[in-house]
C-alpha cells in the first residue's frame, strides 16, 4: 500500500500562486506514475497534470498547460503542483494519486483550493 498525503492549498486571490505537496510513504513508489487531479462543487474529478517515475514526461490538461507545473522528487518521495495565475475556476479539491500500472489505485484525501477575492 501507498500513503498519500496532499498538503499546500488554501485561499488565494485571482493572479495567484500556490504550490500543492504530495508525500508519499509505506511501499515505495518507484517506478510509479503521479498525477494531480481536482474536483470541483457539482462536477466530475478531472485530471490535471501527471509526470512519469523519470520526470522525462508529463502532461497537462489543457485548462493548466502554461500556469501549472508538475514535478518529483524521487528521494524525498514527493510529488508537487505549482500553480500560477490561478483563475476563480480553478476552485476545487485537489487528489494526489499513484498509478503502479495502468489504473490511478492509491489516492490521497485532498486539499482545498479556493481562488478569489
Amino acid at each position: 500500500q501507498v500513503q498519500l498525503v496532499e498538503s499546500g492549498g488554501g485561499l488565494v486571490q485571482p493572479g495567484g500562486s500556490l504550490r500543492l505537496s504530495c508525500a508519499a510513504s509505506g511501499r515505495t513508489f518507484n517506478g510509479y506514475h503521479m498525477g494531480w487531479f481536482r474536483q470541483a462543487p457539482g462536477k466530475e474529478r478531472e485530471f490535471v497534470a501527471s509526470i512519469s517515475w523519470s520526470s522525462g514526461s508529463t502532461n497537462y490538461a489543457d485548462s493548466v498547460k502554461g500556469r501549472f507545473t508538475i514535478s518529483r522528487d524521487n528521494a524525498k518521495n514527493t510529488v508537487r503542483l505549482q500553480m500560477n495565475s490561478l483563475k476563480p475556476e480553478d476552485t476545487a479539491v485537489y487528489y494526489c494519486a499513484a498509478r503502479p500500472t495502468v489504473l490511478y489505485a492509491y489516492w490521497g484525501q485532498g486539499t482545498q483550493v479556493t481562488v478569489s477575492s
